[in-house]
């Protein structure tokens, strides 16, 4: 290190002193330093809050008023109109796209999430399947039992009467 040091002070080139260890960080600019100082839980440095994140992510919603002025106004542009248009407004083509959509349906918005059941039929299949499984599992405990009892029965010499099997093949 030093070798090339000398060759490069021979050759005219001044080199500033480092110092620290073998490898110290170069010096930083005032607003990298800003940039680079840890951030709290609160998504803060030092009290400041960081003005492209914000504090918490909300969905946007529009009302069908802007939704309407918006289309209105996408159809008077010209060329690149529609692009300055959404640039403006901080939106998207598929924005556009699908309010269309929702303009030839009456701009009703579909609901999110899961679709309601109306069949009372298909309400009350899925009851009488649970109730079917939780009756399952008793059964299996209860056999379990049984069995247990048979064999401490065997174990302490006990006679049980046989029990009999009602059309289920064990």
């Amino acid at each position: 290190m030093k070798r090339n040091q000398e060759k490069m002070e021979e050759l005219g080139f001044s080199i500033p002193a480092r110092s620290g260890g073998e490898r110290s960080e170069p010096e930083r600019s005032a607003g990298i330093e800003n940039a680079a100082e840890p951030v709290g839980a609160s998504g803060k440095a030092n009290g400041i809050p960081n003005p492209e994140v914000d504090a918490k992510a909300t969905r946007r919603r529009f009302t069908s008023e802007y939704k309407l002025r918006i289309l209105r106004e996408a159809d008077t542009c010209g060329v690149g109109g529609v692009a300055a248009l959404l640039r403006r407004e901080g939106l998207y083509a598929s924005h556009l796209a699908i309010w269309r959509r929702q303009q030839e349906s009456g701009l009703t918005p579909q609901k999110r999430g899961r679709k309601t059941v109306h069949n009372p039929m298909i309400a009350e299949n899925e009851r009488l399947e649970r109730e079917n499984r939780r009756l399952e599992h008793r059964l299996r405990q209860a056999e379990i039992i049984i069995e247990v009892q048979k064999k401490l029965c065997d174990v302490l010499g006990l006679t049980v009467p046989p029990i009999l099997e009602s059309g289920r093949n064990a």
